[in-house]
């Protein structure tokens, strides 16, 4: 038997509720909204009977789900963060306080036979300027410092040499500034890593030049066992510090470096004295206008001359 429709037709069927469909939508892209969305949905649905209550309850739902997931996280990542900074403080502190106790200079203990047996046996490679042999045997060790003096093209480096400390050093350089063997020299190298520092002293001007001779490392390296692994571990050479260039134990000459930045180096390098105010800021000029053609390490970009170097 054939149903006929009713007078007049079928009802149109109730029209969805727009703020249904924006709560779903807005439930995956913005979670808060879907819930605003999703409660003004089932008020209007209530009082006009649209359709659309399922997708309002639905997004309610997955809008609070998202948004307490998004609460979740950023919970679990603002812990994250807070963990990690306080790692990484703790690192920090404690690489800078390993750092701090194991980068100092030694404390100087004067060995028993400091200054007592000075000797300058020769190389194999001849003298570039040749020089008369320094005091041997023993050398005062008093005064405990020397007043010295280089003065450049640049300006005017005042030394003040750790006599008593390193005296056979001392008496090395004080001897080579009485012949003259420095003046007229170039400083041939300006590195800007981790030795910060300006190097003279080799009258060839290529850093491969010396006197002729050669003697054992002094302070800080005679503070040490030669056994004694803290050899090969930097210590910090502070701004300001007068060492001797080498290149390996007991080759000291006459190159040695001035030192305008505090530097790494293991303690294997002759400290023989400090740089004054003024001749630090005669360095800081130098170091500014960097290595010729760039880098770290080359010939100074600003040439300097020693036009002549004293010690009293």
């Amino acid at each position: 038997m054939t149903v006929l429709p009713p007078y007049g037709g079928y009802p149109p069927p109730a029209r969805t509720n727009g703020m249904a469909v924006a709560a779903l939508v807005c439930a995956f892209v913005i979670a808060p909204l879907g819930i605003v969305f999703g409660h003004i949905s089932l008020s209007q649905v209530k009082r006009s009977g649209e359709q659309g209550r399922g997708l309002a309850i639905a997004g309610l739902v997955i809008g609070y789900v998202m948004t307490a997931l998004s609460i979740l996280l950023a919970v679990l990542l603002v812990v994250f963060a807070a963990f990690m900074a306080r790692t990484a403080e703790s690192v920090s502190t404690r690489d800078r306080s390993t750092a701090s106790a194991a980068s100092e200079l030694p404390p100087f203990a004067p060995p028993p036979n400091l200054g007592a047996n000075c000797q300058y046996p020769p190389t194999t490679e001849p003298a570039t300027t040749p020089v008369k042999l320094p005091r041997t045997g023993t050398v005062p060790t008093a005064p405990a410092s020397v007043e010295a003096g280089i003065v450049t093209d640049r300006g005017t480096i005042g030394l003040k040499l750790a006599n008593g400390k390193a005296p056979c050093t001392v008496n090395n350089f004080a001897s080579l500034a009485s012949q003259g063997f420095f003046d007229g020299t170039r400083c041939h190298r300006l590195t800007t890593g981790d030795l910060a520092a300006l190097h003279c002293g080799d009258p060839s001007g290529h850093g491969s030049g010396g006197p002729g001779y050669r003697f054992p490392n002094e302070y800080p390296t005679n503070q040490y066992r030669l056994s004694d692994p803290a050899l090969r571990q930097p210590v910090v050479y502070p701004r300001g510090t007068v060492a001797m260039a080498n290149s390996g134990s007991g080759t000291n000459g006459s190159q040695f470096f001035l030192v305008y930045q505090d530097s790494w180096l293991p303690p294997t390098y002759t400290v023989f004295g400090t740089v004054d105010r003024t001749g630090l800021a005669t360095l800081d000029k130098i170091a500014a206008a960097g290595v010729a053609g760039g880098g770290t390490d080359g010939r100074p970009a600003m040439e300097v001359e020693l036009v002549s170097v004293t010690a009293d």
